[in-house]
């Protein structure tokens, strides 16, 4: 009996065997002459993002949906490889595409389950669905896919397959492929990772989600050590080599991976030029940006601008906890509420978020989003009980969500805020235009607004080197005598309204040279340069510096910056004394490539020098040095002395209430502006200057950018003749060219004093046309004092 029940079933199983195989091939002869052409895998040409660099090679900024970095097989680590082997498929290298002992395996163990726990999809079979085939669970699309796959394995190499899938997968963090996860999540290349951190990323595949490290590191931890315990099982590496891996510490990067040093205002310009050049396929074609910044000179504009804001905001006190929350007195759910309220609240430069847990009269103690608890002591105590006080109901209790900042080495926490004034600074080499660093607000992400190139701001008394430049032009000298005493202004000159314009301290010098007069940022003199030479000149001469007209009223407030700037639009202007008298343009981008390496687009900047248009004489740019180079040894700017070089030269400049603080300063080789101020434009307050709040920014940026460079002065330009002259009324004693006068002026004050002048003027009336007014000028609003 029971051996015909034996046979009963060996015929069942026969027939449906037959059957089975006679569906599968009908299924094959059905679906195999509809499979896709292969194209798209033998001619591969994966979505690559645009990917903007510093001169020196550092990655600034990538523009995509996708972040993808190709790499050929051949450049894939063993380890890479065999983690991913030992992970996805341990028998890609023998079977045909579909691996059926895996199928058995896996149909086995769901059997078993109830339920379908386990898959069998190889390496071959998930490059067919993810270039070729949709995620849908039904019968048809395995199908497909079983057979999409032989035929992969038919036409293709298993090397090539490999290439393929390594940089196809999507693993988590908008990453496709490796060598992207790599940079994603260690921000390194794929060839400098660890075995640990090979068998991280190769565990991602299954379910980039579920496995983030990022989100859920434990989950990520547990996955990693199964595919270190596979690559052990299979051989691929020892016990001890096991256990080290199992050991190693991962450090996996937190915050957005898509640079290598913060220049994101930058990286967005060249993104905007290239997207008006070649539209959405900048995208997706791999396009290469090598920028005209210097990594050195970008990583200290950085730290130079957030610290200056930061300084500032220290000044004028805490403004209190971005918001309050309530901490249980259960161990758990205090975490939990700690974790939530700190859920959405994300990093801003380097203020990450915390959450106050505990508070003394000496100490602060505060956890962070990673539940990293820092202690914070010394002067952020003084700074938040100072709020306390200052305002009836006021509290700084424990649950208080705060910002807070690691500063100095060794590092120390201290407590700060999100701050609301702004700053920008831009740096140039004045002799080709190309801009070495770039800031344009504390955070780019929080305001995409770009101060540098958008924003127009009045420079007040930088703008002077500017009217003092055209008055040289009218015969001037630096030793005209100029009366420092009251004016009164009618509503015509001052362009609407009578005003009497002051100095920023309120009082006068009398009779003084134009040197010291810039030197001191006298308002008073700087009008009556200006009364002298005429408005319309003068607005026709800014003209040489690259300064729209339109933007300043050929009014006397002219005198104190009172039309409108940029901070870029600086740089080039002061770059015209820095480099002898040559215009010369600012430019960012110097090279760009096709994903191939092939040269798209170079630049040729015109040089000072060279070929770049010569605007004003050699001699009036030396001269204007000289004056500013006072302004940094004994005028307003005098602190920068503390950079310990003779090679500086600048001007600052405030504006009426502090509204914009401004240092405009450079040396042969470098230019840099800076400027501080809200978007909103109103008082910083009535301590702050250009030299309180700007100048300290350039001086931090400077001293590094200039940190083991030669002093490198200025050569005075022919037809400049030094001689005495008589302080009181700033003409010629004598004729003779003293070379060794400066010495014996030391030991004699009555001889008189040394000046610079041109050895031949200008005609009186050179420019007199420019002087005749406009009849379609309209009247300008007008402005305030200008201070220093």
């Amino acid at each position: 009996m029971f051996s015909k029940w034996w046979h009963y079933a060996l015929a069942l199983v026969v027939s449906l065997g037959v059957v089975g195989t006679a569906l599968a091939g009908l299924a094959a002869a059905l679906i195999y002459p509809n499979l896709p052409p292969l194209e798209a895998l033998t001619d591969y040409k994966p979505k690559l993002p645009l990917r903007v660099y510093t001169a020196d090679g550092a990655l600034i900024g990538e523009f995509g949906e996708e972040r993808r970095a190709f790499i050929a097989i051949a450049q894939v680590p063993d380890y890479m490889k065999q983690a991913i082997i030992a992970a996805e498929d341990e028998r890609f290298y023998t079977h045909g595409g579909v691996d059926t002992l895996g199928v058995l395996r896996a149909a086995g163990s769901n059997l078993l389950s109830g339920g379908a726990k386990e898959g069998a999809s190889t390496i071959t079979m998930q490059v067919a669905r993810n270039f070729f085939l949709s995620n849908e669970k039904t019968l048809s699309r395995k199908l497909s896919e079983a057979m999409l796959a032989m035929k992969i394995e038919h036409n293709l190499s298993k090397d090539k397959i490999l290439e393929l899938y390594i940089n196809q997968i999507y693993l988590g963090q908008r990453a496709y492929g490796f060598e992207a996860a790599a940079r994603t999540y260690f921000g390194k290349p794929m060839k400098e990772l660890s075995l640990a951190e090979f068998a991280m990323l190769a565990g991602l595949p299954k379910a980039p989600s579920r496995y983030n490290p990022v989100v859920n590191f434990p989950r990520a931890k547990a996955r990693q050590e199964y595919v270190l315990g596979r690559m052990k099982t299979l051989k691929f590496i020892d016990t001890p080599t096991w256990q080290a891996a199992v050991k190693q510490k991962l450090v996996i990067r937190q915050a957005r991976p898509q640079a290598d040093l913060p220049a994101d205002y930058a990286a967005e310009m060249v993104r905007q030029t290239l997207f008006e050049k070649y539209g959405e396929s900048i995208y997706s074609s791999g396009y290469k940006v090598v920028t005209t910044l210097q990594r050195a000179q970008q990583a200290a504009a950085n730290i130079a601008v957030w610290q200056g804001i930061a300084d500032y905001d220290q000044r004028y006190g805490y403004r209190g906890p971005e918001k309050q929350i309530s901490l249980p007195a259960d161990k758990a759910q205090r975490e939990a509420a700690i974790a939530s309220a700190l859920e959405d609240v994300g990093p801003v430069s380097d203020m990450q978020p915390a959450v106050v847990i505990s508070i003394n009269a000496k100490q602060i103690r505060a956890q962070l989003r990673d539940g990293k608890t820092v202690e914070i002591t010394g002067p952020s105590v003084k700074w938040v009980a100072n709020w306390a006080a200052g305002k009836k109901g006021r509290q700084f209790i424990p649950g208080a969500v705060v910002r807070v900042q690691a500063v100095g080495s060794p590092p120390r926490w201290r407590l700060t805020q999100l701050p609301e004034v702004e700053a920008a600074l831009v740096a140039l080499n004045p002799n080709d235009g190309a801009i070495t660093a770039l800031v344009g607000g504390f955070d780019f992400n929080r305001n995409k607004f770009n101060r540098v190139t958008q924003a127009w701001r009045q420079p007040g008394s930088s703008f002077k080197p500017f009217i003092y430049s055209a008055a040289l032009e009218k015969g001037y000298t630096p030793a005209t005598i100029i009366d420092d005493a009251p004016l009164s202004l009618t509503a015509e000159e001052a362009g609407g309204t009578a005003w009497e314009p002051q100095n920023y301290d309120g009082s006068t010098s009398g009779p003084v040279r134009m040197r010291s007069a810039l030197t001191k940022s006298l308002n008073l003199v700087s009008i009556r340069i200006l009364q002298g030479i005429g408005p319309y000149y003068a607005r026709d001469y800014i003209r040489r510096f690259g300064f729209d007209p339109a933007r300043h009223p050929p009014y006397l407030t002219m005198a104190l910056g009172a039309g409108s700037v940029t901070p870029l639009q600086m740089a080039a202007a002061y770059g015209v004394f820095a480099n002898g008298g040559f215009s010369v343009t600012p430019y960012l981008i110097d090279k760009v490539y096709d994903k191939d390496g092939r040269l798209l687009m170079q630049s040729n900047p015109q040089k000072a020098g060279g070929n770049a248009p010569r605007v004003i004489d050699p001699r009036n740019a030396w001269l204007m040095t000289t004056m500013m180079q006072d302004v940094v040894r004994y005028g307003t700017a005098a602190r920068a002395g503390q950079l310990g070089r003779n090679d500086l030269a600048g001007k600052t400049g405030t504006t009426n209430d502090a509204r914009d603080t401004w240092f405009a300063g450079y040396n042969p080789n470098l230019v840099a502006i800076t400027w501080m101020g809200f978007d909103q434009p109103r008082s910083m307050g009535r301590r702050e200057t250009g030299s309180q709040s700007a100048l300290p920014i350039w001086m931090r940026f400077m001293g590094t950018a200039l940190k083991g460079v030669p002093q490198k002065g200025w050569t005075m330009p022919p037809g400049i003749i030094t001689v005495k002259i008589d302080p009181s009324t700033g003409t010629r004693m004598n004729e003779t060219v003293l070379d060794d006068l400066l010495d014996s002026l030391l030991g004699d004050a009555n001889t008189g004093m040394v000046e610079h002048f041109y050895q031949e003027f200008p005609p009186p009336d050179a420019g007199a046309a420019s002087w005749e007014a406009d009849p379609s000028e309209t009247p300008a609003s007008p402005v305030p004092e200008t201070q220093p």
